[in-house]
């Protein structure tokens, strides 16, 4: 449990760095005006297809063991 404790900071460490790297790669068609409330035309849902959708998943993944990360450092 001495070796997790040690190395647990470290894992947080890459796993912050690729969760923020994995939310920058992701492609999105709103505008900054859609920030602010501006009146960005929506024509509706979007399916993600391919490397869009493996990018999303793999985010998903990266969040989930960012959390789980956490919460076992809480408990140790």
């Amino acid at each position: 449990m001495e070796n997790l404790a040690n190395i647990l900071p470290y894992i947080q460490i890459v796993l912050s760095i690729l969760l923020v790297a994995f939310v920058l790669l992701q492609q999105t068609d709103a505008g900054l005006g859609g920030a602010f409330g501006g009146g960005d035309d929506f024509s509706g849902g979007h399916t993600k297809r391919g490397l869009e959708k493996t990018l999303f998943n793999i985010t998903i993944i990266i969040a989930i063991l960012f959390v789980l990360s956490t919460f076992l450092a809480l408990i140790i």
